[in-house]
């Protein structure tokens, strides 16, 4: 699993995108706390609720919910 550090222009950690050897990608917040998912063979983007949220790769977006 490959892990992507978000950071903000200040360099402070915003949040985590943690990619499988699938594709599918889990969103986490600087804390740890599981934003949402974004599942590649439904091509769709679901917060931590399971509620679609985007079509598409829309993860980046999920870190705007963060804490």
């Amino acid at each position: 699993m490959a892990r992507e550090t978000i950071k903000a222009f200040s360099g402070r950690i915003i949040g985590y995108i943690d990619t499988k050897p699938n594709g599918d990608k889990q969103v986490s917040s600087w804390t740890g706390k599981i934003l949402g998912y974004y599942i590649k063979s439904q091509d769709v983007t679901r917060d931590f609720y399971g509620k679609i949220v985007a079509r598409g790769d829309a993860s980046g977006m999920l870190l705007s919910m963060a804490d």
